[in-house]
This record gives structure tokens, C-alpha cells and sequence, in this order.
């Protein structure tokens, strides 16, 4: 197993990410972060956060849970579900970022899109990853990415965030090792 992303690399690339956000938007209106479970939850809450510090105004932050939306729950039917959150104002007229951990085949990222139209018609979604790590499945791409980490199909890409497992690191293992 090797370390590719650190505490310090995983906070530069999210305020990387929000400053990418708030140009892309010309400012925070109409900003509305939802994470996917479990940890794009985490990720769009810090996401949030120092967006709101860098514009001087509150962007909300929520999640979005894709688990019935999949097209793998007959392969994987034990699937935890998680409470969705939008916040109070919903997603009707808002730029949406889904904001989640990796990228890979695109199939959850599909799931989030048919989820969100089940939850009112934002004016634009957008998609901000951690890592991007290639081999997708469906035409889906990151706006905004922490780190492109291409990788084999027998890797495995894992995030840890403080809030979910008690530390940040981004490892990669398996492959040729």
C-alpha cells in the first residue's frame, strides 16, 4: 500500500476545488453542496465550509443518497441506505455540486443524477471528486478533481477522512505489489 495523498495534499486540492467553484460560478449564489454517502458527505461539508470562508457567505451542504437509484442492486442487495438531506431551500433554480470521494465507473454518478431529478430541477449540477481514477463505464466527468490518479482495474483506491475513519490519507493498493 502507498500514500498519494496526505492530510496537507488532501486540504490543498479541496481548496483548489472551492476556488474552482467559485470561479466557475462567479461567487456562492445559489451554491448547494450534496455529498454522496458515506464519505462525499464529509467532503461536502469541508467542501462547504471553506467555500463559505473564501465568499464570506453560508453555502448549505447536504446528502444525497443514491443506494435505490443503483443499477447493481441485484448483484449487491445489502446495501445500507442513508438519509437524504437537501437543505431547506431544495435544489429547485441552484447550481447543485455533487461532490464524492472517486470516480470510477460512473454508475454512481449516474445514480445521483436520476436521485436529484426525483428531488426538483436545479438550474445546473456539477460534479467535484477527490480522486479520479479513470475506466469509466458511462460518458462522466469531473468539473472539478483533487488528483487524476490513473490506475489498473485490480487497484484499489481507499480515502480516509477524519470524520469517517480518524485520519486523511488517499492509499492505493493491490496491483503489482
Amino acid at each position: 500500500m502507498r500514500t498519494v495523498l496526505q492530510q496537507a495534499d488532501l486540504e490543498r486540492a479541496l481548496t483548489r476545488i472551492a476556488h474552482e467553484i467559485l470561479e466557475a460560478n462567479r461567487g456562492a449564489d445559489d451554491l448547494v453542496l450534496l455529498g454522496i454517502p458515506t464519505r462525499g458527505v464529509a467532503l461536502a461539508e469541508r467542501l462547504a465550509r471553506i467555500v463559505s470562508r473564501i465568499a464570506g457567505v453560508d453555502v448549505p451542504a447536504g446528502a444525497l443518497d443514491v443506494t435505490m437509484y443503483r443499477d447493481d442492486l441485484g448483484r449487491n442487495p445489502v446495501r445500507a441506505t442513508h438519509p437524504t438531506e437537501v437543505p431547506g431551500d431544495g435544489i429547485d433554480g441552484r447550481v447543485v455540486v455533487l461532490v464524492d470521494d472517486v470516480l470510477y465507473s460512473g454508475r454512481t454518478i449516474r445514480a445521483a443524477l436520476d436521485a436529484l431529478a426525483d428531488l426538483g430541477r436545479a438550474r445546473a449540477v456539477r460534479l467535484a471528486v477527490l480522486v479520479d481514477r479513470g475506466h469509466r463505464e458511462f460518458p462522466i466527468r469531473a468539473d472539478y478533481v483533487g488528483k487524476n490518479l490513473p490506475s489498473s482495474t485490480r487497484e484499489r483506491i481507499n480515502v480516509h477522512l477524519a470524520e469517517v475513519d480518524g485520519d486523511d490519507a488517499v492509499t492505493i493498493e493491490g496491483g503489482d505489489e
